[in-house]
C-alpha cells in the first residue's frame, strides 16, 4: 500500500473563525479553496477545513490518505483486519472515497483522485 498524499481534516464549529485562526494567527498559506472549504499548507502536510460540526473537538478531526488504487487498497486493508466503515464510492465533488476508523474511532478517509479531477490539473499555465 502506497500513500501519495495526506491531510488532517477539521470540521469546525465556526468556519470563518477557524479560517481566520489558521490564516491570520498561524499564518498558513492557502493551497486551494473550493466551495465550502479551504486547504492550507501545513509543513510537509495539508490541513483542510470543510463542513461543520457541533460536536466535541475530538469528533471534528479526521485523517485523509490518498492512494493510487482505492479498490486494491480496500482489499488490502480488509485482509489486514481493517473494518470498512463506508464502502468506496464516487462523491459529488469527484473523488472516490472509502471510510475506515482507527481503534479509537478516529475517522480515516482513503481517497483516489480520478484522472479527470481538478486536483490532477496543472493550472500553472493558465
Amino acid at each position: 500500500m502506497e500513500f501519495l498524499s495526506s491531510r488532517i481534516l477539521v470540521r469546525p464549529t465556526d468556519f470563518e473563525r477557524s479560517r481566520g485562526f489558521y490564516a491570520e494567527v498561524l499564518g498558513l498559506a492557502v493551497y486551494r479553496e473550493f466551495p465550502g472549504g479551504i486547504v492550507f499548507f501545513l509543513g510537509q502536510g495539508l490541513l483542510e477545513l470543510s463542513g461543520s460540526s457541533s460536536g466535541p473537538p475530538s469528533a471534528n478531526i479526521g485523517i485523509w490518505l490518498q492512494v493510487r488504487d482505492l479498490a486494491a487498497t480496500a482489499r488490502e486493508l480488509t485482509a489486514r483486519g481493517a473494518d470498512i466503515v463506508r464502502e468506496p464510492r464516487r462523491e459529488p465533488w469527484g473523488l472516490t472515497e472509502m471510510w475506515i476508523a482507527d481503534p479509537d474511532g478516529l475517522p480515516i478517509v482513503v481517497v483516489e483522485v480520478p484522472a479527470d479531477h481538478p486536483l490532477r490539473t496543472d493550472v500553472r499555465g493558465t
